[in-house]
């Protein structure tokens, strides 16, 4: 067996899995959706445009922080399966250039598809003569213009990639000198050129438009070879607040803001270019970047495939709308009206919330009547991701303005969102806000709004508890449960909550919420250890969406081990094997990747009608538990504890877009001759139904 078989070997020991191994799975998982045949056509291109999007994301975090650990802990193993950095990085190179075979054996089954229903997407060289002519004239009107050519010569020696743009790479000759040349567009062109004419639609790149008029862009030279390439740039940054006290007097958005441009030229980790890269192309490229050649990747036909996301929108509605899901409304939930006193209906009972079925305008009516209510005294929200021109914040604007105190406590580390969340700081702030941006080396990535309102008599809460991000897009797109609650208890622990963050004190307990990093971990680990007390009678339950913290997986096996009947539904990455004798005979693991994105986290302990059940921001990673702040939350009232339950056996019995995970760390479809269950669907159908 060779060193590189070697080192995947070592990705599974016995009941563990490596961490990047079971995330490049879960990928895998996700392009298994553009090449499943039931999913609409459309759909299954956008499935293909978010495999590639994962995968980028990948290399720039999980491939760079590897790198970043290579160079200044060599000798550091991971803890469940030994592999230092440099092992799993191996591994990693030796996976990818399967992932860019499968992707693109897809795409041109995508291709062949969509041909067959009017659209043909070209490469420059299937160009036809008067198609040639066409695209030259849009290409010198409105492309040429925003290309930024460079031939390096002793003048122009140096360039710098930008991450994740696709460049024209070219050999040139004038003169009888040979040199090199580089050209990238810029700007906000469309990425897909409609050539006009034809009974079918064609479209063609702009990458492929620039190498088919090469020549156009360095007029005066011989272009003797021509490519595609694009690099990778390592994406991984931390960035303690001590360092905003040190260098930017105790301002920690401005230390953000240069990381985010930080990122722009950090270190090279990736080299795409298209086969048939010339060796003294490749060459060039390896030097410019210092990358050796196992870090380079050939591909036939796309490094980014993400503009089949949208490739629908060149057809006509009748064929396009036949070729997605069934479009559908979120569904207002049945219990209330429209024009309900919302504060009225959650102080008689707990509202429900399950995304993307049931409408996330019931939390942003609630927020919008508590601007202008006048028995509100304060709102205060934890906030991660956001929408782009948010109705959350435009509520909490409106509240400032009326007077009301609003507390906003901005992650300014959620990665890629950092702009964003900054932008709409300074909005709060400039409202009269208070804004603060958590705690010193810990994210919060808690879900909670704290509502205090004053009758004349006394104070009352209400708290909204969830799984999922304040943010309007991805509620339509999200799996995720949310609770409203005038629950005094909960309430209590709300304004506790903002209070400890505010005072920097993590160290504390709370009557009904569990709190990472100081109380989750020990709580839901109490909750396991009172099911492995009851050996085979026990019974442990959990939806989330990645598996990774050692102390957890140890647990899981601990239970098996005496008996407990252990069913988890990971949607991602999941470190844990089942059913390896001895050690997880009683575990049972599936994933779901369908329609929607599964991301709500549910947790529960003991048989049925004995249920003590929990809904959490967080997974079971190290990260989430230690490292972050997080909540989870008792559901207390029965109905609500009813509706959960109802959708944890939902996907438990999911047969159509689950996968199960076996105990050689494969996936595989589940055989099943009785009713066809897709969890997504059957939670459309009732929340339609409603």
């Amino acid at each position: 067996m060779s060193d590189k078989s070697l080192y995947l070997k070592k990705c599974i020991n016995g009941a563990w899995v490596n961490r990047e191994y079971s995330w490049l799975q879960f990928d895998k998982r996700v392009l298994e959706q553009a090449m499943d045949g039931t999913n609409p056509l459309l759909e299954r291109c956008k499935f293909l445009s978010i495999f590639i999007s994962n995968l980028d994301e990948f290399c720039q975090v999980r491939l760079g922080s590897l790198i970043n650990e290579n160079k200044t802990t060599p000798l550091e193993k991971e803890n469940k399966t030994g592999m230092t950095a440099k092992e799993q990085i191996l591994a990693i190179l030796e996976i990818l250039p399967s992932f860019y075979k499968m992707s693109n054996e897809t795409y041109h089954k995508l291709k062949k598809s969509l041909y067959s229903n009017g659209l043909s997407i070209l490469k420059s060289s299937e160009l036809t003569a008067k198609q040639k002519e066409v695209c030259k004239k849009y290409f010198v009107s409105q492309i040429l213009p925003r290309t930024s050519p460079i031939v390096m010569d002793s003048k122009h020696p140096l360039f710098r990639l930008d991450n994740l743009q696709i460049y024209l790479l070219v050999e040139l000759e004038r003169k009888g000198s040979s040199m090199m040349g580089i050209a990238k567009i810029n700007g906000s062109a469309p990425r897909l050129f409609h050539i006009p004419g034809g009974k079918k639609i064609h479209l063609i790149t702009n990458e492929e438009l620039m190498l088919a008029f090469a020549d156009t862009i360095f007029q005066g030279f011989s272009v003797k070879n021509k490519t595609l390439v694009r690099v990778t740039r390592n994406a991984d940054f931390s960035a303690p607040s001590a360092d905003a006290d040190d260098e930017y007097n105790f301002d920690f958005s401005r230390l953000i803001q240069t990381k985010v441009e930080e990122r722009t030229s950090m270190d090279v980790l990736r080299l795409e270019a298209l086969e048939g890269i010339s060796e003294t192309s490749r060459a060039f490229m390896m030097k410019h970047t210092g990358l050796k050649k196992n870090y380079v990747f050939t591909v036939e036909s796309y490094f980014d495939y993400k503009f089949m996301f949208s490739v629908g929108d060149y057809l006509d509605y009748e064929t396009s709308s036949k070729l997605k899901f069934k479009p559908f409304k979120p569904a207002f939930p049945k219990n209330l009206s429209k024009s309900s006193d919302l504060i009225e209906e959650v102080g008689k009972n707990d509202i429900f919330l399950s995304y993307p079925y049931q409408s996330m305008d019931v939390l942003i009516r609630l927020l919008q009547q508590c601007a202008t209510d006048p028995r509100v005294v304060s709102i205060k929200i934890t906030i991660y991701r956001l929408a782009n021109h948010s109705k959350i914040i435009e509520a909490l604007l409106r509240a400032a303005e009326n007077g009301k105190e609003v507390v906003a406590v901005m992650e300014l580390c959620a990665r890629f969102d950092e702009e964003n969340n900054l932008y709409n700081a300074q909005l709060l702030h400039e409202a009269g806000c208070t804004v603060f941006y958590g705690i010193e080396d810990y994210k919060v990535h808690s879900k909670i709004i704290s509502i205090t309102l004053d009758d004349g008599c006394k104070l009352s809460y209400i708290t909204h508890l969830g799984t999922g991000n304040y943010n309007e897009s991805t509620a339509k797109m999200y799996t995720d449960l949310n609770i409203i609650t005038a629950n005094d208890e909960i309430g209590k622990d709300g304004v506790d909550f903002f209070r400890n963050l505010a005072t920097l004190n993590l160290e504390t307990s709370y009557k009904r919420l569990l709190v990472a990093p100081y109380s989750l971990k020990t709580g839901l680990i109490a909750e396991m250890d009172k099911e492995i007390e009851k050996g085979e009678k026990g019974v442990i339950r959990a939806k989330f969406n990645s598996l990774t913290d050692k102390e957890y997986i140890d647990k899981f096996i601990e239970a098996s081990q005496k008996g407990v009947k252990v069913r988890l539904v990971v949607r991602g990455i999941c470190c844990l094997i089942p059913g390896v004798k001895g050690f997880t005979d009683n575990i049972r693991v599936t994933s779901i990747v369908g329609r929607f994105l599964e991301h709500s986290r549910i947790y529960s302990f003991g048989a049925k009608g004995e249920e003590r059940v929990y809904i959490a921001s967080a997974d079971l990673m190290t990260r989430n538990l230690d490292k972050r702040v997080e909540i989870a939350t008792p559901i207390l009232d029965d109905n609500v504890k009813k509706q959960v339950l109802h959708l944890l056996e939902l996907v438990e019995e999911d047969n159509v877009k689950a996968r199960e995970l076996n105990s050689d760390g494969t996936y595989s479809k589940i055989e099943n001759s009785q009713r066809q269950i897709n969890s997504q669907e059957e939670c459309l159908s009732e929340a339609l139904s409603e």
